[in-house]
């Protein structure tokens, strides 16, 4: 059992563990990380007798010598002194006097306590508690510490309390910086338990700074601290590096889905420092993968993939990044910005014709030339395999070709009926689709440039004087549906091909025609089509995405090429 007298006054910190056992990057030097699982008084207790005795019960046994008066703290307006013993798994502060009435008192845990075999604790555990019936916040970490010297010019001063704040009695009156006997210039700001003075201008060298705390400030529930608050810090000479502006700048809306992400730094960074580790992206709690490089005075992260359309994303730049000299950042620059709400509709479900590049209800037929269609399959139902032609020298190439009359392998007959009614249920759904609202669209729609959406043609639909663009705006994930009331016709050569742009998916576009078809000579053409009648895909013409017919025929008039979306 180890015994110590606590007479000398220590501030409470809320350090991240540098080396040891802890939950990130490595595991812990021998057997489980310890942690704190108790404490008497338990956190937030009320009506704490005065004559209380504190404890502490950790998870395994600890190394007796390192609870010592810097790593087992007791306060109230001031360090309690006291006698810290130790045994098993328990260490007990005992008071030299009796708490204090009314008063709030918070314990406090260091990173510096470790287990027997030399792992240490991975965070400060700090608990409050009350000898009245309410228990008031308190502070309980200071950024600079009481009495730091060589404080950074660019320095924001930071003090956390031991419960959440209230935002609204923060001011620059209750939360002061003084130079001497002169005010400093300064923003303040409170967020949860977090209360930041941001002075307006860099410090003064080599220079005493007293910041302080009010009992102007007030916890959520109207309760304040229990005394003012001042400590003490001396600046030294250099100005760390800091981020200056991003792109998307804080707060940013409307970003599009292929941005890159980019940071600017006050000074030129030493680029070792600039990786994964130092810049990140988060959407919510998941990690956004990317590319992190470095030139100049600017970090970039490129997303592996596009962003999500209407999402928060969080950029954080770690005081891991340092500058050409080793300093880091003083503190982690964190902004957020919002991406385009793309819009466009709900899309059909295709089910189990998606494993279709072609399905009819009475014909399929090549007329001539070597046609493919690659990794999907052919069907007809309730046609028969006579009823398929030209195959050869048309070719189905990581697919098959079945007939509602095949017998081998058994089931082909069922499949097919499934498949006809999943492209019904998806051609109704299409047809009725009504969120967004259908833009009305006629003739010929050749040369224009459509965003994501449902467009509602009420007779025939062209694309003849020009390409049509279907642009996602950035987001991957956006479709389109086109409700065609009957023929549906695309020109091709020259004019009347799909052009895909801003991230748009062949797979992600519709085309529910009211009747039959015809793709256009040497069309490009990009899209599910789910006809009523009949498709017929012209000379030459290729498409990535489905022919899909519900009572009619599919015609390949001469070299056509169907893709897989």
């Amino acid at each position: 059992m180890k015994a110590l007298k606590i007479f000398s006054i220590v501030v409470l910190t809320t350090a991240v563990i540098a080396t040891g056992c802890r939950k990130d990057d490595f595991d812990e030097t021998v057997g489980v990380c310890p942690t704190v699982i108790a404490t008497t008084p338990s956190d937030g207790a009320t009506s704490v007798p005065l004559t209380q005795t504190i404890s502490v019960t950790f998870n395994e046994k600890m190394n007796a010598a390192s609870i010592t008066p810097s790593s087992f703290i007791v306060k109230g307006a001031n360090v309690v002194s006291g006698t810290i013993t130790y045994n098993d798994s328990t260490a007990t502060f005992n008071p030299d006097n009796d708490l204090e009435v009314n008063t709030t008192y918070s314990g406090c845990i260091t990173t510096n306590v470790c287990d027997e075999n030399g792992n240490k604790i991975q965070a400060n555990y700090v608990w409050t508690f009350s000898t009245g019936t309410t228990l008031a916040p308190l502070i309980i970490d200071t950024d600079p510490l009481d009495n730091a010297t060589d404080v950074f010019l660019n320095k924001t001063v930071i003090a956390t309390f031991s419960m959440p704040m209230n935002p609204a009695s923060f001011n620059g009156t209750n939360f002061s910086l003084m130079e001497g006997i002169n005010p400093v210039s300064g923003t303040v700001s409170c967020s949860g338990a977090i209360a930041i003075f941001n002075p307006t201008n860099n410090l003064t060298a080599n220079t005493d700074y007293t910041a302080t705390i009010t009992t102007g400030v007030e916890n959520t529930s109207g309760f304040s601290i229990p005394a003012n608050y001042s400590w003490s810090f001396t600046t030294g000479t250099q100005i760390a590096p800091s981020v200056i502006s991003t792109d998307p700048a804080n707060n940013e809306t409307n970003v599009p889905l292929n941005q890159i992400i980019t940071a600017d730094f006050s000074e030129i960074m030493n680029a070792s420092t600039i990786t994964n580790a130092s810049f990140k992206l988060t959407d919510g709690n998941n990690n956004v993968t990317g590319l992190v490089s470095y030139l100049g005075t600017t970090a970039t992260f490129t997303p592996t993939n596009w962003l999500l359309s209407g999402t928060t994303y969080t950029g954080t730049i770690t005081t891991i990044a340092e500058n050409l000299t080793g300093i880091t950042l003083v503190n982690e620059y964190i902004w957020t910005f919002s991406t385009v709400s793309t819009g466009g509709p709900n899309l059909p479900v295709l089910n189990s014709v998606k494993e279709f590049g072609i399905i009819a209800g009475v014909g399929v037929s090549n007329d001539a030339g070597f046609s493919i269609i690659n990794d999907m399959n052919i069907g007809i139902s309730p046609g028969v395999r006579s009823s398929i032609i030209g195959f050869p020298p048309a070719v189905v190439v990581n697919g098959a070709i079945y007939a509602s009359d095949d017998i081998s392998p058994p089931g082909i007959a069922a499949m097919l009926i499934l498949a006809k009614q999943d492209l019904v249920d998806a051609y109704l759904f299409a047809e009725s689709a009504i969120s967004p609202a259908p833009i009305i669209v006629s003739g010929d729609i050749g040369g224009m440039t459509l965003a994501p959406g449902i467009y509602k043609s009420n007779s025939t639909l062209l694309i003849q004087s020009g390409d049509l663009t279907l642009d996602a705006q950035g987001d991957a994930n956006a479709g389109w549906i086109f409700q065609v009331a009957s023929d549906f016709t695309t020109v091709g050569g020259a004019g009347g091909n799909i052009i895909l742009a801003g991230g748009a998916q062949a797979d992600n576009i519709y085309w529910q025609v009211g009747s039959s078809a015809t793709i256009g000579d040497y069309t490009s053409f990009k899209g599910n089509i789910l006809a009523l009648t009949s498709i017929t895909m012209n000379v030459g013409a290729v498409a990535e995405g489905r022919m899909l017919a519900r009572n009619g025929s599919v015609v390949m008039t001469s070299t056509n090429i169907i893709n897989k979306p």
